[in-house]
């Protein structure tokens, strides 16, 4: 999953038109997004607007509320046949018990759960973490800006990837969706931190996403080449002036496999 758009489940518009961007995933938001008075319209519309934003392969999540409104809207998911859940404000893995036995994206949007990170990624449904930039600045009373987010996101980031799980997001807010040789940046750099992919909010981030963490031509053509000469070496080696040894090897595959 390179790209996760976020739909507003109340917005048909938007949804009819979601499965026609070409991002890997489609997040239909009950969440923040949806003003409270639409909070049953969008739960409501999920029947439709799930089978219709993955018509073309796209996996689909739900974005529930916290609170009160959670089993509700999870049930509501489940029915209508999503693939999976994003959970907002996660705090603990314990809290987890409760949902649907449905994969599940974690959203980490409190100190508190930064540092329990480790423990919600090793949940059995958990398949990610990303963390909520804006909530978590709003606790923090930051600004979400690069330098506060970076530290945050990528303790985020460690601890899904020590309970190998994935890992989803930029290092920086995710809410300024204009600038787009910004955020093709920020997604280079994410990826070469090992990010997954990343949510957006804007169908016109959806393709520099899918780039971004997707391997490159060139990328595949090196790994290729590593794999064949390993087949013949027989221990490390050198390519190009560069040692090859298990680590270079086993990122190799993790290229072709990506």
């Amino acid at each position: 999953m390179r790209s996760l758009l976020y739909v507003p489940a109340h917005n048909e518009r938007f949804a009819a038109k979601a499965h026609e961007r070409g991002a890997d995933a489609i997040i239909l938001d009950l969440e923040d997004s949806v003003p409270e008075a639409d909070k049953d319209r969008a739960r409501a519309a999920l029947r439709e607007a799930v089978p219709g934003t993955g018509r073309n392969g796209a996996l689909v999540f739900v974005r529930i509320n916290a609170g009160d409104r959670a089993a509700g809207d999870a049930a509501a998911a489940v029915d209508a046949g999503a693939y999976g859940l994003m959970v907002p404000k996660v705090q603990s893995a314990a809290a987890l018990d409760v949902l649907p036995d449905l994969p599940l994206i974690g959203l980490i949007e409190d100190p508190a759960a930064v540092l329990d990170a480790r423990s919600i990624a090793l949940h059995r449904h958990v398949i990610g973490l990303a963390l909520g930039s804006e909530d978590l600045a709003t606790v923090l009373s930051a600004t979400p800006n690069a330098e506060v987010l970076r530290f945050p996101k990528l303790m985020v980031h460690y601890a899904a990837k020590a309970a190998g799980k994935l890992s989803f997001g930029l290092l920086r807010s995710s809410a300024d969706f204009t600038d787009l040789p910004a955020i093709a940046a920020a997604a280079q750099e994410a990826r070469e931190h090992g990010f997954d992919g990343a949510t957006c909010v804007h169908p016109a981030i959806v393709p520099v996403l899918n780039r971004a963490f997707a391997s490159s031509e060139d990328e595949l053509a090196w790994a290729a080449r590593v794999i064949a000469a390993a087949a013949t070496a027989g221990g490390a080696f050198s390519l190009d002036g560069r040692m090859i040894d298990a680590p270079v090897l086993a990122r190799a595959r993790q290229l072709i496999s990506r």
